[in-house]
């Protein structure tokens, strides 16, 4: 098994398909890239920082995203989160904006999400990894499989968990989904290229109202 640095639950889980000659290849695609002096985002300690910060057992929501951002200093291992001292990008500034719409929250100083992961919100890229200035440079490498794993994973393993999914390709997801045993919340992605079909979807105080119904304490977006 390729060692990987992860949470030990989520390694435990996850076990057989770092295992597996698809998840191999994979690594030695970005090895090899960076061998050739090629950057690679985010940096390699950050890469599984969604599952690092959240384990299996303390999720309550998934907010599924593509694949990181690719400008210097931009990815940092959550779906639509950036570091410290970072401009927000379009849909980050999007997400914010419908926070505030939705829950009056005004909108922060810093764009990392990393207060919504430590509270049970698993921020999930489906491509872990992507090149420098090349957006979607490492779909099909392999992660789409990994990460479809792990959205099974969460469905076969949990009970009540908030899927949030934006946009046709969080859509596209719905299928590894068990709808009897969890809830689904669909809306556009935040990108400005929905022209604002993201706003008004008030996912925020809809996750926090079907998590008070069951017990559990709301997520402090």
């Amino acid at each position: 098994m390729i060692e990987v640095q992860i949470e030990n639950s989520w390694k435990e889980l996850l076990g057989e398909e770092f295992s597996k000659p698809y998840f191999s290849c994979l690594v030695e695609k970005i090895k090899q890239e960076k061998r050739e002096g090629i950057r690679v985002y985010p940096p390699g300690r950050e890469i599984f920082r969604a599952f690092n910060l959240t384990p299996l057992h303390e999720v309550k929501v998934v907010i599924l995203g593509q694949d990181p951002y690719h400008g210097e200093g931009q990815a940092n291992g959550l779906c639509f989160s950036v570091s410290d001292n970072i401009p927000f990008p379009p849909s980050l500034h999007n997400i914010f904006k419908e926070l505030k719409n939705d829950l009056g929250k005004e909108i922060p100083k810093s764009g990392d999400l990393k207060h919504w992961a430590s509270q049970g919100v698993f921020l999930l890229n489906a491509i872990l990894t992507v090149r420098a200035g090349q957006p979607a440079s490492h779909s099909n490498y392999g992660w789409e499989r990994f990460t479809d794993h792990v959205i099974s994973t969460i469905s076969n393993k949990r009970e009540g968990i908030i899927f949030m999914l934006w946009g046709n390709f969080a859509k596209s997801k719905k299928s590894l989904i068990n709808k009897d045993s969890h809830f689904i919340l669909e809306s556009a992605h935040p990108s400005p290229l929905a022209r604002g079909a993201f706003f008004g979807s008030a996912h925020f105080s809809k996750a926090n109202q079907i998590l008070a119904s069951m017990g559990k304490d709301p997520i402090i977006w």
